[in-house]
């Protein structure tokens, strides 16, 4: 029997999140004829015989660190907001050879960020300028915030770690960590931000979600902030794209 196969596209991805949750959910539909697999990259190049598999059933990909800008090269189209973005998470394959690229990681972090918002937060950290960062700006314009990239290297229109004063933190009342600075194994790493700063006004969102607890967001806790991880956009943007899939 072939089966119809989904995957995940990145480079040391043993850990994902996406493998168990799909796996789990065919199980649940009783889909015996899916699959959901890693394809763990050491080059993107490597996408090319990767793609070569719509002929043996793909149906669709999702794409993570460090992929998410570079993967945009292999594909013949691109969604609107995920070309808006500049980052593509999930990869749509029909069987006429297109691939269109889209971003879930826009509507999973919106969702999942949106019932936590209180009056005081319209200023905004997002910490990190990788792919996942861009869906986080994206949201926030969306929803009226106004954001400041912080990253280890100053440039255009980004703040550096150094440059974070306690008063650039007592005005942003949302720091979102993009950065994995935090995730297992390495649980004992933290983005460099003044954390006595931080108060009961701020809210503190990591997009990682292993550990439950970083120490990113421990620290912003012990100040009295609200703090939440990325497990439930994670889940939003899973079945944003298993939407997608299927339409």
């Amino acid at each position: 029997m072939k089966k119809v196969t989904f995957g995940l596209v990145g480079r040391n991805i043993s850990y994902s999140f996406s493998r168990g949750h799909f796996t789990e959910k065919f199980k649940n539909l009783g889909l015996e004829d899916h699959q959901y697999v890693n394809f763990d990259l050491e080059n993107i190049s490597l996408l090319k015989q990767v793609l070569i598999a719509k002929e043996n059933g793909l149906k669709g990909l999702n794409v993570t660190i460090p992929y998410k800008q570079e993967v945009q090269q292999f594909l013949t189209a691109i969604d609107e907001d995920a070309a808006e973005i500049g980052a593509v998470n999930t990869i749509k394959l029909s069987s006429n050879g297109s691939a269109i690229g889209y971003n879930t990681d826009v509507y999973g972090f919106q969702k999942s960020i949106e019932p936590l918002l209180k009056k005081q937060h319209t200023k905004a950290l997002i910490l990190g300028t990788g792919g996942a960062s861009k869906a986080v700006a994206y949201a926030f314009k969306k929803l009226g915030i106004t954001y400041q990239f912080v990253s280890r290297t100053a440039k255009e229109n980004v703040l550096s770690y150094n440059a974070l004063t306690p008063e650039i933190l007592k005005e942003h009342t949302v720091v979102v960590n993009c950065s994995p600075l935090g995730t297992s194994p390495n649980i004992e790493l933290k983005p460099a931000i003044p954390y006595t700063s931080l108060s009961a006004e701020h809210l503190l969102y990591d997009l990682i979600y292993n550990p439950a607890e970083t120490t990113f967001l421990k620290l912003g806790k012990e100040q009295g902030a609200v703090v939440k991880n990325g497990l439930e956009m994670l889940q939003l943007q899973a079945e944003k794209a298993w939407e997608i899939w299927n339409a």
